[in-house]
């Protein structure tokens, strides 16, 4: 462990906390920060400059703009240089908002003007309230999105930080995210679960053989988060790792999120009466919270999104189209009885998912979902996705999906590729009405992706209703398998622009290409 690692370590077990903490360089709420400054009786703000506690991020890209996002640790404005290569020779400058306690201070602004294709670096300071101090500044790098027949590189994955196993710097921290950036992706698809809100660290974990696994721990992940600042403290605990922050720093993403922004398998109008841990038992107000926090630790831009919530499209030149999706906000209870239709989209989201795929000129039309549809997730005597688990005419939520299926087959809409993670392991799956029940839809594929430092699960089991096959699968021995011993994930696609072949390859955390296959477009 280096010196630098040793003194983070310190000083998060001090109690200087991610989202909370002045003295390590990060902003505390007023009330907290009065509290400190009466009982320490030294000055609040230690210095005349702000610090950017938490690196850069960049997302929600188009042909001419892109979000940029930072934190600082006090009340300062967001300013962000741009140019077109990284010496900073000729630059523009782009003041954000202040950063403030009103949003965990955090800060994005929607740099714009910017030519397709086209790489930009950028560069971003904390300028304090009355000018006269700045930041350092944290450089990063983004690409527009082209027009025409482009090469297109992208990773995805999900599943950040669960199960007991966080930021281990004994093992270098979350190396998997190193791995992506070596891959120079154009873009990276976060497909939910980006942290774990329901899941308390501890500082030790034992493994097999008397190993040991060591977590950083700040108190925001010492129990399960249920105020805004211990939401916001799950988003600053991920970014205390070097590898992610160098990875946001290269990459722009598109992120949505799942069930563990929250807590595990969680619907709308849920209440946490078997949960003892929690004091709100009302997960409404928790998802309220959670998706404040999500939206101020991710460089979304909440007017991009249809309803100012998450899903969303995204054009990336000829090829490829990428379709966000929200498959938690709108769906139904996890209940038992799986013969009445049900909802895991919602008719406004579905009729916009519809929709949008049929207005798409793209070649590839690529659904990125935080649930896989064939895989059968119980929730005790419940099921959590969108597989019932039953032979026959589609049941429960798979209704819902039918309907997507059948109305983008009449609409003769060609080349959908779904990617998905949550279930903890690799796996490619191929669907056609020659296998299924529910025939009246045309074959595609899915594929399946994660963890990135979580527990490794599965495989689950495959429902037959739209007929799947499991063509490829990578999943551990044993449940809950460290990323100690591997099985973690991510997936690349690739589409090369002037064929438009797309090629799949699901990675292992080093890189390693597990399998692959190259898909032809359907004309």
């Amino acid at each position: 462990m280096t010196a630098t690692r040793h003194n983070r370590r310190a000083l998060l077990k001090a109690g200087l906390t991610g989202a909370g903490a002045v003295a390590g360089g990060l902003l505390l709420p007023a009330t907290a920060a009065a509290a400190t400054a009466s009982a320490t009786g030294t000055p609040l703000i230690r210095g005349d400059r702000p610090v950017l506690t938490h690196g850069v991020q960049s997302g929600d890209i188009t042909t001419g703009s892109g979000i940029v996002w930072s934190r600082a640790d006090r009340p300062s404005r967001l300013i962000v240089e741009i140019s077109r290569d990284s010496s900073f020779r000729h630059t523009r400058r782009v003041r954000g908002p202040v950063m403030s306690p009103d949003t965990g201070g955090t800060g994005k602004v929607r740099v714009a003007g910017l030519a397709p294709g086209t790489e930009v670096h950028y560069r971003v300071t904390a300028e304090a309230l009355d000018g006269r101090a700045c930041s350092e500044p944290v450089t990063g790098r983004f690409a527009t999105a082209p027009v025409g027949r482009s090469d297109v590189r992208l990773v995805w994955s999900g599943d950040v930080a669960g199960q007991n196993w966080g930021i281990n710097p004994e093992r270098g921290g979350m190396t998997i995210y190193r791995a992506m950036a070596d891959r120079r992706p154009d873009l990276f698809l976060h497909c939910g679960d980006t942290v774990y809100a329901d899941a308390p660290l501890t500082e030790t974990v034992a493994l097999p053989g008397g190993r040991v696994w060591r977590n950083i721990v700040t108190p925001e992940k010492a129990k399960v988060a249920e105020t805004l600042d211990e939401y916001r403290g799950q988003f600053a605990y991920n970014l205390l790792d070097d590898n992610l922050k160098r990875f946001t720093a290269d990459v722009p993403a598109y992120v949505q999120w799942d069930d563990h922004e929250v807590v595990n398998n969680w619907y709308p109008g849920e209440i946490l009466d078997d949960r003892p841990e929690y004091t709100e038992k009302r997960v409404d107000v928790l998802a309220a919270r959670a998706f404040q926090a999500f939206h101020e630790w991710h460089p979304i831009d909440r007017r991009q999104a249809v309803d100012g919530r998450v899903y969303r499209n995204f054009r990336h030149g000829s090829r490829a189209e990428i379709f966000v999706l929200d498959m938690r906000t709108y769906k139904d209870a996890n209940v038992a009885d799986q013969t009445k239709p049900g909802r895991i989209l919602g008719e406004r989201q579905a009729r916009w998912l519809v929709d949008a795929l049929d207005r798409s000129t793209a070649t590839w039309k690529i659904v990125q979902a935080d649930l896989p549809i064939g895989l059968t997730v119980p929730d005790g005597k419940g099921i959590e996705g969108v597989a019932n688990g039953l032979p026959g005419a589609p049941g429960g939520r798979e209704t819902e999906l039918a309907w997507v299926l059948r109305e983008i087959s009449r609409r003769k809409v060609r080349n959908v590729v779904w990617l998905t993670a949550d279930v903890h392991y690799t796996a490619a799956h191929h669907y056609s009405p020659d296998r299924a029940s529910f025939t009246d839809f045309d074959p595609f594929w899915e594929f399946v992706s994660g963890p990135l430092n979580a527990g490794a699960f599965g495989p689950n089991t495959l429902d037959p209703t739209f007929g799947p096959e499991a063509v490829f699968v990578h999943a551990p021995p044993a449940a809950n398998t460290s990323p100690a011993d591997g099985f973690q994930h991510f997936g690349e696609v690739n589409i090369d622009g002037r064929s438009g072949a797309l090629t799949v390859d699901l990675r292992d955390a080093t890189g390693a290409s597990l399998w692959s296959k190259t898909l032809q477009p359907q004309r």
